[in-house]
């Protein structure tokens, strides 16, 4: 992905893989935005499946991916958090928890063996979910007077962009979202075109409103 998107999971998912030596896995995944918001997933499934014996997760978030936890919830140290971590770094995913819920068979596995089963169980379960590529936009609001509103309009078209929100009043306000190079060239056609009339707004970035999705 580039600088100016990211990609993410749309909707939450789950999948249950083949037992491994009679323990079950049960995956889990949802989009997050804060730790907050992962820790009550996992708590939500700490009591959901009671009586499971191990609750094994791993979360990134932000668009840099510089924030990151994992857990092996009992498990031996690597063999659960950090392959479950791993899945969702290899499909370039952010804003995103994978839980894998494991009810122990009565056969131990042993660290290459814990290590394979939870990977797989966070691969198909992401597997499963729909990607979200969310484009990072700044908005960019002007107003502007009746008499520069066929310049305006003609940038729109140079642009082939269209506002986001619009309201008519003294001035009319359009407020459009675009990834911040565009938005900086674009505001300072808006300046140009009405000899520095019209009123201009960047906002800090964030997600694009109109957002694409795709199948994995």
């Amino acid at each position: 992905m580039s600088k100016q998107s990211f990609q993410t999971v749309a909707a939450p998912a789950e999948c249950e893989i083949d037992k491994v030596k009679g323990s079950r896995f049960l995956g889990f995944v949802w989009p997050v935005t804060s730790e907050a918001q992962a820790m009550e997933h996992v708590d939500g499934l700490r009591k959901r499946y009671h009586d499971a014996r191990h609750w094994c997760w791993a979360w990134r978030l932000g668009r840099g991916s510089e924030s990151f936890r994992y857990q092996d919830d009992g498990e031996p140290s690597g063999t659960a958090g950090r392959p479950i971590l791993q899945e969702i770094d290899g499909r370039e995913l952010t804003d995103v928890l994978v839980v894998v819920v494991r009810y122990f068979g009565g056969t131990k596995l042993g660290t290459g063996g814990l290590a394979r089963a939870y990977a797989d169980a966070a691969r198909e379960t992401l597997s499963r979910a729909k990607i979200r590529i969310v484009r990072i936009d700044r908005p960019v609001r002007i107003h502007f007077g009746y008499e520069d509103t066929a310049a305006i309009q003609a940038l729109m078209h140079r642009y082939a962009e269209q506002p986001i929100e619009s309201s008519y009043q003294e001035l009319t306000m359009l407020l459009f979202s675009l990834p911040t190079d565009r938005a900086e060239a674009f505001a300072e056609s808006v300046t140009e075109a009405t000899s520095g009339r019209a009123r201009i707004e960047i906002g800090p970035e964030g997600p694009s409103p109109g957002q694409k999705r795709r199948r994995t």
